[in-house]
């Protein structure tokens, strides 16, 4: 994992908004953990620190917090998969991107869903009897919606799937991972990435490792509106089928896996204009939003997606895709100063490839699957059912 994040004393204090004596009382109760920083100082783990000022502000202010924490704030509920930090992502204390250079998919979701990515072959070597085709399920929707179309009829047949024991659910996980792949790109025979190679690119040898990478970086991401919403339907203990379901149905909307169609109208766009400056020029002066530019969470840029660009431009560097993207790279940091998300990301690698329309989205729901089984493992083992309250700003009782 990277290097934690750590605030001096000082620093520290005017976090919390306490003297230096106060901070050195929190840490001698044990509230806020510190360690040698050489010679005789010493440093303060920001975690620690982020936190007790949020106790100290639900305390104040109980209503502003809970706002706060259903929009890119405080966190609402613990998960010891994910972790996302200003400029990094680790999955289970691994470094994301670390684990799509050097591990398959099948391990890192072993990995997330057990904490031992050993157990691949073991969670991956049952076949699912039936994997139909999407054109086989609804001719003519977009793989994710037909995806939606597939789990219901899937889970009906899976009696092993009301199983919630951990270790069935992770076993359901595969399945489900092998049926949804098998949907798009034909009979699971080889690994998950391999699959999606033949039926995608048969030609290119080369582009299972990419397509790999891809699901790996999109596996999960802590706590955005598709996780949640599969983490509130797992705490109704509705089967791993009916999760997945539900994270789908989140995914597809434009303000969350849907912005890679976005992405990919906008690099159209571009390609019509004659150059990325003239378009992302046009769309400020409008005050219109480019896509795939900016991330609420990464102040150095998304990790995810310099990966997916990176590792794209290495293996194909004389495509024009690649080209492109690398063009509308500078202009959009010379004139926003913002850097591409994994949406970019995965359009570019799509385009690069020329994989079929809707590649890039798929691939984030294949991956993203991944996590929302690692979360409905979590979700299940606790027993709790995600109820929350609303505050009531109606008419009022005459």
């Amino acid at each position: 994992m990277g290097e934690a994040r750590y605030l001096t004393a000082r620093e520290a204090a005017e976090e919390l908004g306490v003297s230096l004596a106060t901070l050195y009382a929190y840490v001698s109760r044990g509230r806020i953990r510190s360690e040698a920083a050489g010679g005789r100082g010493r440093r303060y783990r920001a975690e620690d620190v982020r936190r007790l000022r949020e106790r100290k502000e639900r305390r104040r202010d109980p209503d502003a917090v809970v706002e706060g924490a259903l929009s890119w704030g405080t966190p609402v509920m613990e998960s010891a998969i994910t972790l996302v930090t200003d400029d990094g992502l680790y999955y289970r204390g691994r470094d994301a991107v670390a684990l799509s250079a050097g591990s398959t998919v099948e391990e890192v979701a072993a990995l997330i869903w057990t904490g031992d990515p050993a157990r691949a072959a073991e969670l991956f070597r049952e076949v699912p009897e039936h994997s139909p085709r999407i054109p086989d399920v609804q001719g003519g929707l977009p793989p994710v919606e037909a995806f939606q179309v597939l789990l219901p009829l899937a889970g009906a047949g899976d009696p092993a799937a009301f199983d919630l024991r951990s270790e069935a659910v992770a076993r359901t996980g595969a399945r489900i991972l092998r049926l949804m792949t098998s949907a798009v790109a034909g009979e699971v025979a080889a690994g998950l990435a391999e699959t999606l190679r033949r039926g995608w690119c048969p030609r290119d040898p080369g582009a299972a490792a990419l397509l790999g990478a891809a699901l790996i970086l999109c596996a999960d991401h802590e706590l955005p509106v598709s996780t949640f919403a599969a983490r509130c339907v797992a705490s109704s203990e509705a089967t791993p089928y009916a999760v997945v379901a539900a994270g789908l149905a989140a995914l597809g909307g434009v303000r969350h896996g849907g912005q890679t169609e976005l992405v990919e109208a906008f690099l159209r766009e571009i390609e019509a204009a004659g150059g990325a400056r003239a378009a992302i020029s046009g769309r400020l002066r409008r005050g219109e939003r480019i896509p795939g530019f900016g991330h609420s969470l990464y102040l150095g840029g998304d990790p995810r997606g310099a990966e997916l660009l990176r590792a794209t431009a290495a293996a194909y560097p004389a495509s024009t895709a690649v080209a492109l993207s690398a063009e509308v790279v500078g202009e959009a940091l010379e004139l926003m100063g913002e850097r591409p998300t994994v949406d970019f990301g995965l359009v570019t690698l799509a385009r690069t490839l020329g994989v079929p329309a809707g590649a890039a989205v798929t691939l984030f729901a294949l991956g993203r699957t991944i996590g929302w089984i690692g979360h409905a493992i979590e979700q299940y083992e606790s027993g709790s059912l995600i109820r929350p309250r609303a505050r009531y700003v109606g008419k009022p009782v005459s």
